[in-house]
């Protein structure tokens, strides 16, 4: 069989001819050594032309099926969808911002976080912020001990039924800052939300658990006896819907974000930061929080866990 070109007898014998002639030039550097291009018979190429012709019309008809198919749904795009953000119940309100020093003696602690909550009360604080482990020194020997069953009531966590009392009796709705939680054989750093009926109207655990080491500065292990909550907590309360962290969850914007969609009017992060990072990073974060989801954000910073 003949193709328009060269036939296959000459095809071979120009095959030949190529073989000879790179056995001959194989010693030269490649530079010298020649380079020969096949010759493509007539046919093949319009065989070749014929096929990505009908390749080219396939791809722009499927494209033209798929966009007449289907439009674009941006909507989709995020799943669940953002809430539309609501008017909050106050557009303008005072909110206290706690800092305790912390004891070993419980019910000084307690005591003085009652005073607190108080006295930003009669100045018009609507809404009051605790800081974090308020009710306890803040170390991992000192979290089992001083950890409250939270679920079992007023007895087994004294801490909680004084923030259920001072926010009914004072008409507040109070972020009870955290405390060392027992659940089960768990122990958990858990901020309770309490609203002006004095009822316990959200529970917020720890997600990001504190674990760092910087040489000859500080060196903490929260998982060494805490476990990571699992939840992102946002409450509707008097003065708006709250989302609420605590401490280092602030360090992780998705989280912020994801209140930001649902709604949330202002952030909530009781923290106690050491005073190695909390200098250089607490003001920085706060704000960084706040600007990227334009959200107001009331934060309390517990810096030292000395005996007053």
């Amino acid at each position: 069989m003949k193709s328009s070109l060269v036939s296959s007898k000459n095809l071979i014998r120009l095959q030949s001819a190529i073989s000879r002639s790179f056995l001959q030039h194989s010693s030269k550097p490649i530079s010298q050594t020649p380079f020969f291009i096949p010759i493509i018979p007539t046919n093949t190429i319009n065989l070749y032309n014929q096929r990505y012709q009908n390749l080219q019309f396939q791809i722009r008809s499927n494209s033209t099926s798929i966009m007449s198919s289907s439009a674009f749904k941006p909507e989709q795009a995020r799943l669940p969808p953002a809430l539309p953000l609501s008017s909050p119940p106050l557009t303008k309100f005072k909110i206290g911002i706690c800092q305790l020093a912390v004891t070993p003696d419980t019910e000084r602690n307690i005591q003085h976080a009652r005073e607190a909550i108080e006295e930003a009360a009669q100045k018009g604080a609507q809404l009051v912020v605790l800081p974090e482990i308020w009710n306890s020194p803040y170390s991992n020997d000192g979290f089992p001990v001083y950890a409250e069953d939270i679920d079992a009531g007023h007895d087994a966590s004294p801490s909680t039924a004084m923030l259920s009392e001072v926010s009914s009796r004072l008409k507040i709705t109070v972020v009870g800052g955290s405390i060392p939680e027992r659940c089960g054989d768990k122990l958990y750093n858990t901020c309770c939300v309490f609203g002006t009926d004095g009822k316990l109207k959200a529970k917020h655990r720890k997600i990001h658990l504190f674990d760092i080491d910087i040489p000859g500065k500080i060196t903490f292990m929260e998982s060494k006896t805490l476990t990571a909550g699992e939840t992102p907590t946002i409450v509707d309360t008097d003065v708006g819907r709250i989302g609420v962290g605590i401490c280092y969850d602030i360090r992780f914007q998705e989280l912020a974000m994801i209140y930001a969609s649902r709604g949330a009017h202002l952030l909530c992060y009781p923290g106690a930061f050491n005073m190695t990072t909390g200098p250089l990073h607490w003001e920085l974060l706060q704000r960084a929080r706040a600007v990227d989801n334009q959200i107001l954000e009331p934060v309390t910073w517990l810096g030292v866990t000395q005996p007053l």
